[in-house]
């Protein structure tokens, strides 16, 4: 049982063994993760069970091992809090990149944690298919085993939705604490608590997220080019807008435009902040219709698909019908961050190339599964920015920024003024970084953006039909941290590494 707030008032000012604790905690379930692709090598006769039980026990030993001496015996407070985040999602990367060397899949470690990072976070970015800046042949995707596709669609799954909210939503370890890890953890600048209960909310959010995998799983395994492990895979990495997918070259190996339609539909559905479907599912239309963030988010897909569309007809030459198809799932595919290819949008006319690069900087609601800025983000910017423009022509007028009748207060305005420049700086850092290594200039920003907006796959050297193999290792070390701040939302991590953090 938790201590009152009151039997801790001698705490240090961060409790290091109630962190130990809790990302023991984490550890231990990721072992529970990691059985799971073992039954499908099981189900496949694969004989690589022995990585996954090997990398299962070490997660089970590890992650035991801390919560035992760790357990914590004090409420979790909001520094420790972005501690175990930060921690849960470098330390999952690390433990979950063990069977790809266990196994022998992949020769370098950085590799591996690069794929498990590029998962968890829902990237979609791989270094399957390519040869290693040391000269090693990584495998091409439809060469892996199964249970390793699997393992990469199930990271984004588990990542999509949070592990950190699933863990709340059935291990009621964290007492009180939780809301801490709900609030570091959940995307967007705002927390949509459905209930009173951090344990509820997250229970409901899971509820909603599994009935539309299962929805997306049954329509794309009744088409006859997906089996049903196909079929759950791209539902695993569509709902948690992940992008990896078990062809070489992505939702177009499947050349379907049944395939291309239900993905394209649920990749925007998994871009709506998933409290609004709950309510909508609910009853609640009202809520979901009238919500401004939903109307802003899709009223920018629409805008992305009528232009991509146009350029592809007119400038490119495809059919109208094609126009719509392939423009319709490489917009939603950006828009929401996912990442999945039907087309290689490099080689289009340069209107609908530059069209789509601006895509890249969006990203979903906020409590979706997206990453990328937030839409209420960019309508707060334009919001201010159209305020501050009125303050010049009225200097006297006391003029809030309003989304709907909702006045923002200023301290989210600061708040998401200051992400974004601190979003674009991080940008604009990791493309300079990359660009050292001797990347040219598209390269190096299709790279940075493609990491930090949990895209996946970038331009250039890193378009979507090529891969991150090549890159030396110091760089892809880069890429993963950008991942995981990007997944994170920049605050959570950059956080620990300000003084400020660490005095009392």
């Amino acid at each position: 049982m938790l201590k009152s707030p009151i039997s801790s008032l001698n705490r240090p000012k961060i409790d290091f063994p109630i962190v130990l604790g809790i990302l023991g905690a984490f550890i231990f379930f990721m072992g529970f993760a990691l059985i799971l692709p073992l039954i499908i090598d099981l189900v496949y006769s694969e004989h690589h069970w022995d990585s996954w039980l090997i990398s299962a026990g070490i997660s089970f030993g590890l992650g035991g091992t801390l919560w035992y001496f760790f357990k914590p015996k004090h409420e979790l407070r909001i520094r420790e809090g972005f501690l175990v985040v930060s921690g849960t999602w470098l330390m999952l990367s690390l433990v979950g990149a063990l069977p790809f060397i266990i196994a022998g899949i992949l020769p370098s470690y950085t590799d591996a944690v690069f794929e498990t990072m590029s998962g968890l976070t829902t990237t979609g970015s791989t270094i399957m298919g390519g040869t290693t800046s040391d000269g090693f042949q990584n495998p091409m995707i439809e060469d892996l085993p199964k249970s390793f596709l699997f393992w990469r669609s199930l990271a984004h799954w588990l990542g999509g939705m949070g592990i950190i909210v699933l863990s709340l939503a059935i291990l009621p370890l964290l007492g009180i604490g939780g809301m801490q890890l709900f609030q570091a953890e959940s995307p967007g600048p705002t927390t949509d608590k459905l209930t009173p209960r951090v344990q509820e909310t997250a229970k409901l959010l899971w509820v909603v997220y599994f009935a539309f995998t299962m929805a997306e799983f049954l329509l794309l395994w009744v088409h006859p080019s997906m089996d049903w492990f196909d079929a759950l895979n791209h539902a695993f990495a569509t709902l948690a807008t992940g992008g990896f997918s078990t062809k070489n070259a992505s939702v177009q190996g499947f050349d379907s435009a049944y395939i291309d339609a239900i993905i394209t539909l649920f990749m925007f559905l998994a871009g709506i902040n998933f409290a609004m479907h709950f309510r909508l599912i609910n009853g609640d239309r009202e809520s979901f219709f009238n919500n401004r963030e939903t109307r802003f988010y899709t009223l920018i897909t629409f805008i992305g698909i009528v232009g991509i569309t146009f350029s592809l007809w007119f400038f490119d030459g495809r059919s109208i019908l094609d126009a719509i198809r392939y423009g319709s799932f490489q917009v939603v595919a950006i828009v929401t961050t996912t990442g999945f290819g039907t087309d290689d949008y490099e080689l289009w006319y340069s209107f609908g190339a530059f069209f789509l690069f601006l895509l890249f900087f969006t990203g979903g609601s906020s409590g979706s599964t997206g990453g990328g800025i937030k839409m209420i983000r960019w309508m707060i910017l334009i919001r201010n920015t159209g305020r501050e423009i009125k303050q010049i022509i009225h200097p006297k007028a006391i003029l809030p920024v309003r989304i709907g009748e909702r006045a923002i207060d200023a301290n989210i305005q600061r708040t998401v003024l200051s992400f974004f420049i601190l979003y674009m700086f991080i940008f604009g850092l990791g493309a300079f970084i990359i660009s050292l290594f001797g990347y040219d200039m598209m390269s190096s920003i299709g790279a940075s953006i493609a990491a930090l907006g949990n895209v996946g796959p970038g331009w250039g050297e890193f378009g979507p039909t090529d891969s991150f193999a090549q890159m030396p290792y110091l760089a892809k070390w880069v890429l993963i941290s950008l991942m995981m701040i990007g997944r994170l939302e920049i605050f959570t991590v950059l956080i620990i590494f300000s003084p400020a953090f660490w005095k009392q």
